[in-house]
């Protein structure tokens, strides 16, 4: 009988560190549809249009920029001017014209810091204007999409075609009144309810940002709080810990390719009735930061208050004051990658995603710090995810070595122990091990392909003599995952 219990002991323990876990499940919404911009050949123009202009100087160049940052401002003030729909043609014009300046401005550096101050006048306005819209028609969600996306995407370009000394750090947005506690850092006043959202460093963070219907550039949110006495917190979620509390010099210590901070739209109904609102939400996030343990939610559950990802670190406590953030969830429904998501714990394909925050017309834009090196690398990690995600969507599966399917589940019950005892081990609480090897796997290929764009793309800006777009960056890409997953090129 001893025996007996013996071996099936052994044999449980066996089953448990060897039989691999079989994959989930994963339902797309069926209402939602992936945004394309489906224009290649149009991107292809733009850089004809750039390498021309180089050819002609900036002495003719310059007039035609002139000419179209007033023809592009005056297309601002039609907008800041109220009273539009998103189906008017006049957009589709503005659309064009941004590209058409951001083309002429990379290649004239003279014209950059009008470029950047007629865009900071179009953010603001279109989100204005588009309170009065159904964000959660597709036609109206397009329109924000393609028009504020579309002014980063030109922006951006413009910025990686000039040097370093050229580029500022900071971008300044709209100083929006606020009553709330505050200090000033960096050049910009911070108030306690701002929210922070950033993009981080790892190939996660690449698949958190372009992981979705309408991919983005950042995959952090985190909420700040002022005390009376200038003293700063950042309440946040990391998946190592769960919900955190740290300085802004700790915030800051994490590998970050971009930081924008958003306000809450001054002129909002709520803000007029409660002028300390933001505080009262930054501060109800910090009390229950401190008071309990908050895990990481994996499954992506907004709606879930016993566990937390980054987002609803900032959407739960609004809404509970009746601020409802996120007008435009964010939705999942390409197969290929819910399939990737769900492998790596994602259970909730509708939810509140850090990108599309900044499409919310009830938070405003007080500023952006990026800079030219981090910009580019965030392209690159953008392009290798996109490549990556259309490799999804062929057949290619989120793997791992089975051989250390054993080690990691031995490292995971360790890892409970120390969860149990109060302290965090190298595997998550909340992560499976095999979520934990996909994970690994995931940043293993992500390496080995990124090393090929950049060697490929150091190859193009030596024989062309400027850096390569995105759209180049998304083609390098594209044979690099090919090859990376034994593909034909």
């Amino acid at each position: 009988m001893k025996r007996a219990l013996i071996g099936f002991f052994l044999f449980v323990l066996a089953a448990w560190l060897l039989v691999p876990a079989g994959s989930p499940a994963t339902v797309p919404p069926a209402d939602a549809r992936p945004f394309l911009w489906d224009q290649d050949s149009f991107w292809a123009s733009l850089e004809a249009e750039y390498l021309a202009t180089r050819e002609t100087g900036c002495d003719v160049a310059g007039e035609r920029a002139d000419q179209q940052l007033r023809v592009l401002a005056d297309e601002v003030a039609w907008l800041e001017a109220g009273d539009v729909s998103p189906g008017d043609a006049r957009f589709d014009a503005l659309e064009s014209n941004l590209f058409a300046v951001g083309t002429l401005v990379a290649a004239c550096p003279g014209h950059l810091s009008a470029t950047l101050e007629v865009v900071n006048r179009l953010r603001p306005a279109l989100k204005r204007a588009s309170r009065d819209w159904d964000i959660g028609d597709s036609a109206a969600r397009d329109r924000v999409y393609r028009i504020l996306y579309g002014a980063r995407m030109a922006v951006e370009e413009v910025l990686l075609q000039h040097s370093d000394d050229e580029v500022p750090e900071l971008v300044l947005g709209t100083d929006e009144p606020s009553q709330t506690p505050s200090v000033v850092f960096n050049g910009v006043r911070l108030h306690s309810g701002d929210i922070l959202v950033s993009r981080g460093g790892a190939p996660v963070s690449a698949l958190i940002a372009r992981g979705n219907d309408y991919p983005g550039n950042f995959s952090h949110i985190a909420l700040l709080h002022v005390s009376e006495e200038q003293e700063i917190s950042v309440i946040e979620a990391h998946i190592e810990v769960g919900v955190t509390v740290a300085t802004l010099e700790r915030y800051l210590a994490d590998k970050k390719l971009r930081i924008m901070v958003l306000r809450l739209d001054d002129t909002l109904e709520q803000l007029q009735a409660d002028p300390l609102l933001p505080h009262r939400a930054a501060t109800a996030a910090l009390d229950e930061a401190r008071e309990r343990h908050v895990p990481y939610d994996f499954a992506m559950y907004y709606e879930d208050p016993e566990k937390k990802f980054c987002s609803e670190v900032a959407s739960a406590p609004y809404a509970d004051l009746g601020v409802p953030l996120w007008e435009g969830r964010t939705t999942m429904s390409s197969r290929g990658t819910t399939a990737w998501l769900s492998a790596l714990g994602v259970e909730q394909f509708t939810t509140h995603g850090p990108s599309d925050l900044e499409y919310d017309p009830k938070v405003v834009v007080v500023a952006e710090w990026r800079d030219r090196e981090t910009l580019f690398d965030d392209h690159v990690d953008n392009a290798v995810i996109d490549a990556m995600l259309e490799a999804a969507e062929r057949g290619v599966t989120i793997d791992y070595d089975y051989f250390y399917l054993p080690m990691a589940r031995i490292m995971k019950a360790y890892s409970l122990a120390l969860n149990a005892a109060g302290r965090h081990g190298p595997v998550p609480e909340g992560m499976s091990a095999t979520t934990a090897l996909r994970s690994k796997w995931l940043d293993e290929q992500h390496a080995a392909i990124k090393a090929d764009v950049l060697r490929r793309a150091d190859a193009f800006t030596e024989k062309r003599g400027y850096v390569p777009p995105y759209w180049q960056l998304f083609e390098m890409a594209r044979v690099a995952v090919a090859r990376q997953f034994g593909e034909d090129v």
